[in-house]
């Protein structure tokens, strides 16, 4: 289950990155953010997507 858990955050980080990256850009170019919620939810995903590419990383290295 470990490995399964792993390889889905890799795989979840490289799908995801760009993705999340240019639209919070262009979101946070175009709003401020107001809502506690919407800052945690969008660190957390950043922060996902971070873990997915160090694991990655010192696997592949």
């Amino acid at each position: 289950m470990k490995k399964f858990l792993e390889f889905a955050l890799i795989w979840y980080s490289q799908q995801m990155a760009i993705p999340f990256w240019v639209v919070g850009h262009v979101h946070l170019s175009i709003n401020t953010y107001q809502d506690i919620h919407e800052i945690i939810a969008s660190l957390g995903l950043n922060i996902l997507v971070a873990i997915g590419f160090i694991i990655d990383y010192k696997k592949n290295g």
